[in-house]
C-alpha cells in the first residue's frame, strides 16, 4: 500500500472516530439537558433509557464509560446541578480562544460571537466556523 493511500486511510479512520465521538457527546449532552429540565421521575426514566442504550451498545462509548456517565448524570440531576447554561458554554468557547496567538485569538472570538459563516453540525461530524479577514499588509 502506498504511503499516500495509507495516509488517506488514516485520515478517513480518524474522521470516522471523530464523528462517532461527536455523536456520542451530542447524545449525552441532549440527554443531560433533558434530564435537567425534568422532575426526579423524568431523571430516573432518562437514566433507564441511557442505561439500556449502554447495555445494547447504542451509545458509541465503552460500556463501562457509558454506564458511569449515565449514573453521574442521574446523581447530578438529583442534586439540581445539571443544566443547560448557554452563557457558560459561550464563556468556555471564548476561553478556548485564549490559547491562540493574538491575531488568531481575535478571529476566534469573532467567530464565537457569530461573525462569519457556520456550517455543519455535530451529527455531521463537526461545526465549521469561518471568518474571512483582510490581509494586514
Amino acid at each position: 500500500m502506498s504511503a499516500k493511500r495509507n495516509f488517506s486511510l488514516s485520515i478517513f479512520i480518524a474522521c470516522k472516530a471523530m464523528r462517532q465521538l461527536a455523536m456520542a457527546l451530542f447524545i449525552s449532552g441532549a440527554s443531560l439537558a433533558a434530564t435537567a429540565a425534568g422532575n426526579p421521575q423524568d431523571a430516573n426514566a432518562r437514566y433507564q433509557a441511557e442505561r439500556a442504550a449502554c447495555l445494547n451498545g447504542q451509545s458509541n462509548q465503552a460500556r463501562a464509560t457509558c454506564l458511569r456517565e449515565a449514573g453521574a448524570a442521574l446523581q447530578e440531576s438529583k442534586r439540581g446541578r445539571l443544566g443547560d447554561d448557554q452563557a457558560a458554554d459561550q464563556r468556555n468557547a471564548l476561553l478556548r480562544c485564549n490559547a491562540l496567538p493574538a491575531d488568531d485569538r481575535d478571529a476566534c472570538q469573532r467567530r464565537i460571537a457569530g461573525e462569519g459563516t457556520t456550517t455543519g453540525s455535530l451529527l455531521e461530524g463537526g461545526v465549521l466556523r469561518e471568518l474571512t479577514v483582510p490581509d494586514r499588509k
